[in-house]
C-alpha cells in the first residue's frame, strides 16, 4: 500500500472540518419561506460563517448582530459581526450580549428571529445576572476551566449566573417565532448544553450549580452564592409557554464529521473504527486509545491493520504545570508517552475550530519516531506531560498543525492510523 500517513491524517482532519462547515450544512435547514423581514442573531465560533449563508439565501429584509471569537469573523453586508473573547468572557462579549437582548426584547408575533448557535457561544454571549459582575463570571470561568469539570458541569454553572442562557434569550424573544440552528460541539449533542442553551428550556437547577462549585472547591463571592440560593436564579423550565414558538434544529454534529472521515479512510484502504464522542482527562483518554492501538498491532483485535481509530468529543485537562498546550496536544503527548514509538502507528489530534485551547495551533501529529526524536533533543514525554507542555514538545518536533480559524466547531478530532506490519505482507 502506497500511502503517506501524515498527509492522509491531514486529509481526514480537513474532511471532518468540511463536513461541519456552515457553507455545507446550513442552507437546507432554513425556512422554506425566505421572504419578509428576519432578525438574525448568533453566537459561537461559526456565527460569522453561518451569518454569511443566511445573507446569501434570504430573499427578504435581513438585519441583525452576531458575536464570534477574535479572529473567527467573516465579512457580512447586512448582519453586524462583533468579535469577543473565548473561553473567558470579556467586556466586548458583555456589550454585544446586552445589544442582542435589546434587539429581540420588543418583538411582535409577526416577527421572525433566526438564532445561529455554535460552540463557544456560552463564553461569547456573556451577560451576568443581576448583582453579578463580569469579573465574578470571569474568575469562576477560569477556575472551572482549570478544575477538570466537564463541559456540561461548566454550562450548568454558567446558565444559572446568566441573564441570557438557559432559555432566557428565547423567553425575551416572545411572542416572535424563533428558529435556532445549531452546530454541536458537545458529547451527546444536547440542545440544553450547546452554548448553554439560550433558546431552549433547561431542566438543571441552581442547587446543582452550587453543588458543582462545591465539588471542585471553587470559591465564589457572597453575591454569587446569594443569587444561586434565590428562586430568581432558576432557568426557563420545560413547558414554559414563552418558548412555545421557539424551534430548535441541529444542523451539524461531531458524528457526521467522524463518518465523513471514515468514508475518506475507506477510500484510502483503511478500515475505520469509530469510538464516537468521548469525555474524560485527555491523558487518560489517550492511554485507552494507546491500549486499543497496541491490541490491533499485536493481535489484530478488534480489527486488523491497515485501519484507523477515529474519535471526537471534548476531553479536559487538569492543569498541573505551567507549560503550553491545549487538550489535543495533551492527548497526543500522553499517547506518545504510552506507545513509545510503536512501529506503524501515526496519530493526529486537533480541534475542528482551528484553535487548540488558547494557542495558535489546531493540534499536532505523532509519528513512530516522535518519541525517539524528542528524546534526542533532550525532551522526556513524561516530564513534558507533567508540565502540561504538549505544545512545546510538538513544536520542537516541527509537528504542530496550524490551520487558522476554520469558522466551524464540532470539537475535537482524533485519528490514529495503524499501518499493516511487514509480517502481514505476502
Amino acid at each position: 500500500m502506497s500511502v503517506n500517513p501524515q498527509q492522509l491524517l491531514r486529509e481526514l482532519f480537513a474532511t471532518a472540518i468540511d463536513a461541519a462547515h456552515p457553507q455545507q450544512v446550513l442552507e437546507a435547514h432554513l425556512p422554506k419561506d425566505r421572504g419578509g423581514r428576519v432578525i438574525v442573531i448568533g453566537a459561537g465560533k461559526a456565527a460569522a460563517a453561518m451569518a454569511q449563508v443566511v445573507e446569501r439565501c434570504w430573499q427578504g429584509e435581513v438585519s441583525g448582530l452576531v458575536v464570534t471569537r477574535y479572529g473567527h469573523g467573516a465579512p457580512c453586508e447586512k448582519i453586524e459581526v462583533v468579535e469577543a473573547a473565548h473561553p473567558v468572557p470579556d467586556a466586548a462579549g458583555l456589550a454585544v450580549a446586552k445589544r442582542v437582548l435589546e434587539l429581540v426584547s420588543n418583538l411582535t408575533e409577526d416577527d421572525r428571529v433566526i438564532f445561529l448557535l455554535s460552540g463557544g457561544g456560552s463564553a461569547l454571549l456573556a451577560l451576568p445576572a443581576a448583582g453579578i459582575t463580569l469579573a465574578d463570571k470571569q474568575s469562576i470561568n477560569k477556575a472551572l476551566l482549570k478544575s477538570g469539570a466537564t463541559i456540561g458541569e461548566m454550562n450548568c454553572v454558567r446558565k444559572h449566573l446568566s441573564a441570557i442562557k438557559g432559555g432566557r434569550l428565547g423567553k425575551a424573544c416572545w411572542p416572535a417565532t424563533v428558529y435556532t440552528y445549531a452546530i454541536s460541539d458537545v458529547p451527546g449533542d444536547l440542545a440544553t448544553v450547546i452554548a448553554s442553551g439560550p433558546t431552549v428550556a433547561d431542566p438543571s437547577t441552581s442547587a446543582e450549580a452550587l453543588a458543582i462549585l462545591k465539588r471542585y472547591a471553587i470559591e465564589v463571592p457572597a453575591s454569587v452564592r446569594t443569587w444561586l440560593q434565590s428562586p430568581e436564579s432558576e432557568t426557563v423550565k420545560p413547558g414554559d409557554p414563552s418558548l412555545a414558538r421557539s424551534h430548535f434544529q441541529l444542523i451539524a454534529r461531531p458524528q457526521q464529521s467522524l463518518e465523513a472521515a471514515a468514508v475518506k479512510a475507506r477510500q484510502a484502504g483503511f478500515s475505520p473504527l469509530i469510538l464516537g464522542d468521548l469525555e474524560g482527562e485527555s491523558r487518560e483518554v489517550a492511554k485507552v486509545h494507546a491500549g486499543i492501538a497496541r491490541q490491533i498491532v499485536l493481535h489484530s483485535q478488534p480489527l486488523a491493520a491497515p485501519c484507523v481509530i477515529l474519535s471526537g468529543g471534548e476531553t479536559t485537562v487538569t492543569v498541573r504545570g505551567n507549560g503550553r498546550g491545549g487538550r489535543n496536544a495533551e492527548f497526543l503527548l500522553s499517547l506518545t508517552d504510552s506507545l513509545k514509538g510503536l512501529p506503524g502507528v501515526y496519530a493526529l489530534a486537533g480541534d475542528t475550530d482551528g484553535i487548540d485551547g488558547s494557542e495558535d495551533n489546531a493540534g499536532a501529529i505523532m509519528t513512530p519516531d516522535s518519541y525517539a526524536r524528542a528524546a534526542a533533543l533532550g525532551l522526556s514525554a513524561s516530564d513534558e506531560l507533567d508540565n502540561n507542555n504538549g505544545y512545546g514538545y510538538f513544536e520542537a518536533l516541527d509537528a504542530l498543525i496550524v490551520t487558522e480559524p476554520t469558522r466551524t466547531n464540532v470539537n475535537d478530532f482524533r485519528a490514529i492510523l495503524i499501518l499493516e506490519s511487514p509480517k502481514h505482507d505476502a
